[in-house]
């Protein structure tokens, strides 16, 4: 179920029986030679939409633009500051806390988004408590789809080290299972980057090149993809209804 694809007749027909809400935030960034900008929305809303089919939730519109401030040097990316994504993140949340929703379960796909969005749920907390806004016992939780355990484990055993720590072959794989049309087929070096710390959009592009981190993408399969997609939409289900029932 959808949001955008529902009217509010409908939406106040399922406050009746739930308050919980899902949303998927991703980012808009280089992936590397082959890996698709919007890879990190793409695979949070995929997977998002299988979750609230497994467990008959309402499914918000996805986030696209995430904290992506080191991928800029990278044409395509577009990020939002810390600041201005907690302010989005907490209007989200203001008004669909007016209506009654008061669980708010995100799936995330991008790690540069992890820290600003569990500063926005305390801003966001804040922020309702001086406005007192009626039933607004808001709880927010985050579950980062490339974080399950299942969905690690498996990447550990197909690609090793090689899976490093940006424009992976799990996530291209997942991407290559939902657009197989929009593979993405280029020579890539041996050598990779890995180990540098981030710091500005220019150093980071400085120290990794081609934009992947210590990752090697042309192992990714779209069959691959599937499994990612299957384990995660179990995890993160249970993960979510587990926090819909918890008081």
């Amino acid at each position: 179920m959808q949001l955008h694809l529902t009217t509010w007749c409908e939406v106040e027909a399922y406050l009746e029986r739930s308050q919980g809400i899902i949303l998927p935030i991703g980012s808009t960034e280089q992936h590397g030679p082959t890996g698709l900008i919007g890879t990190d929305a793409i695979c949070a809303e995929e997977i998002a939409y299988g979750v609230g089919e497994a467990t008959q939730a309402l499914v918000a519109p996805t986030i696209n633009v995430g904290m992506a401030l080191h991928h800029t040097a990278f044409p395509g990316t577009i990020s939002l500051k810390p600041s201005t994504m907690i302010l989005v993140i907490r209007d989200y949340i203001t008004c669909l806390a007016r209506a009654g929703f008061n669980k708010f379960f995100f799936i995330n796909g991008h790690g540069g988004n992890i820290a600003t969005l569990k500063a926005a749920f305390a801003e966001t907390y804040a922020h309702l408590a001086e406005l007192n806004i009626p039933n607004a016992q808001v709880q927010c939780q985050v579950g980062n789809w490339f974080m399950c355990g299942s969905v690690y484990n498996l990447a550990k055993q197909l690609y090793g080290n090689q899976e490093g720590g940006h424009a992976t072959p799990s996530e291209v794989a997942l991407t290559q299972y939902i657009y197989p049309e929009s593979i993405k087929n280029v020579l890539l070096s041996p050598e990779v980057a890995k180990g540098h710390k981030i710091y500005s959009a220019v150093d980071f592009r400085h120290r990794y090149p081609d934009g992947r981190m210590g990752s090697n993408p042309a192992l990714a399969k779209p069959e691959h993809g599937k499994q990612f997609y299957d384990l995660a939409v179990k995890e993160l289900s249970n993960s979510y209804l587990e926090f819909l029932n918890q008081s």
